[in-house]
């Protein structure tokens, strides 16, 4: 079955991890994603040569969004590199990259540029603040991102200040809403004919997984702040609890569920107390509440706990690392951990957050090292073996 974007082809300018993030959903999917790197490669690609992967140009932070791609060398300085990706957009359905604005257009390869060389395609620039704007030009990584979007506002405790979640966040949902406004710019294209630009500003892809804090915010005048490890739902038993050899998460968000709760831990009195007797009241008791919950789940270990709580439909999951994430069971039911063969031993790589029924995300070749695939790519943009050794003795790729 094939899969969603199988004759979808993409060149890929992008690099380290908002753009590269975002390419590679689509190579998941069925996209022949063209990665277009410097002869010296993506900066992610070497890592600090700390290990042998690192030594191959296949660290690992690299391997995990650009798996699946095929790697081309070429000086983007130099005219005949500049002609040779001109060829690959008469053919290309999406171009991604992730420069300041104006870089491109420099190099003789912005949109208005290309658009000329084929209506049909879709650009997409991945910047920190987008195309147009007093900002526009304005350098972006992930950390300024998460300070400006108000990110960091909400997270972590007060005592701390403000604190970055614990991935590059900004970068991973730049590159998801990338893909999106790919994948809807092309479904647009079936019924219009058409290619377009896909502006992503980071700041602005950022602010739309916060919809719900902005959106209060401006309906109602409330400023959210950091919320430490409690529920937006604001509900003290949305939260943290410490148990007798580590952490859980009580996710009790409904009147039922809390009922069940107070019962399971052999606190009823708890539901005949005027505290207590509704979420308003318990949210202006909040610690008395916590600390009576917790003092019994300090009695026994997380897995008892989670165990107990399953039994009675009560929301709850223990505090995993990620090693102990990965070897969860029911990951044997699922796709989104991948092994992959490679010529230096098999790898495990994370595939698409989705199943499909017909044609789901996956790695179907190897990541690639750097360049691998540049005489393969040139070939079928019609260069001669001769002109390619030509290119390379030029130092063209």
């Amino acid at each position: 079955m094939s899969k969603p974007f199988t004759g979808v082809n993409v060149v890929d300018f992008t690099r380290v991890l908002a753009g590269p993030y975002g390419s590679y959903q689509l190579a998941l999917l069925g996209a022949d994603v063209i990665k277009v790197e410097s002869r010296e490669g993506d900066d992610m690609r070497f890592g600090n040569r700390s290990n042998d992967w690192e030594k191959r140009g296949l660290a690992a932070p690299w391997v995990a969004v650009n798996s699946g791609k095929r790697s081309i060398t070429l000086d983007l300085k130099k005219p005949k590199a500049i002609e040779a990706i001109k060829r690959l957009i008469e053919k290309a359905d999406v171009v991604i990259e992730n420069f300041r604005p104006g870089v491109m257009a420099n190099l003789g390869l912005g949109y208005e540029t290309l658009r000329v060389l084929n209506p049909k395609l879709i650009y997409c620039a991945v910047s920190g603040f987008g195309q147009v704007g007093p900002l526009a030009k304005t350098a972006a990584f992930d950390g300024m991102i998460q300070a400006m979007s108000g990110l960091m506002s909400i997270t972590g405790f007060e005592a701390n200040g403000p604190t970055r979640v614990g991935f590059a966040g900004a970068d991973v949902m730049s590159g998801a809403t990338a893909a999106f406004g790919v994948a809807s710019a092309l479904y647009q294209r079936t019924h219009t004919g058409k290619g377009q630009l896909v502006d992503v500003a980071m700041i602005d892809a950022v602010m739309g997984y916060l919809a719900q804090q902005f959106t209060e915010h401006m309906m109602t005048g409330r400023v959210h702040g950091q919320s430490a490890n409690l529920s937006v739902t604001r509900k003290p038993t949305g939260d943290l609890y410490k148990t007798k050899d580590g952490w859980i998460v009580l996710a009790v968000m409904t009147e039922p569920q809390f009922q069940r709760l107070m019962k399971t831990v052999g606190r009823e009195e708890a539901l005949t107390d005027p505290r207590f007797v509704n979420w308003p009241t318990r949210i202006d008791n909040t610690k008395a509440l916590h600390d009576i919950i917790e003092e019994v789940l300090k009695q026994q270990t997380s897995a008892q706990w989670v165990e107990r709580f399953a039994k009675d439909d009560i929301p709850a999951g223990r505090v995993l690392s990620i090693p102990e994430t990965a070897q969860l069971d029911l990951f044997q039911h699922r796709t989104v951990l991948q092994d992959v063969q490679t010529e230096h031993g098999p790898i495990r790589v994370i595939g698409s957050g989705f199943r499909l029924e017909h044609g789901g995300g996956s790695v179907d070749r190897p990541p690639a090292t750097l360049g691998q695939h540049t005489d393969e790519v040139l070939g079928e943009a019609g260069y001669t073996p001769a002109e390619i050794a030509e290119m390379r003795s030029e130092k063209v790729v």
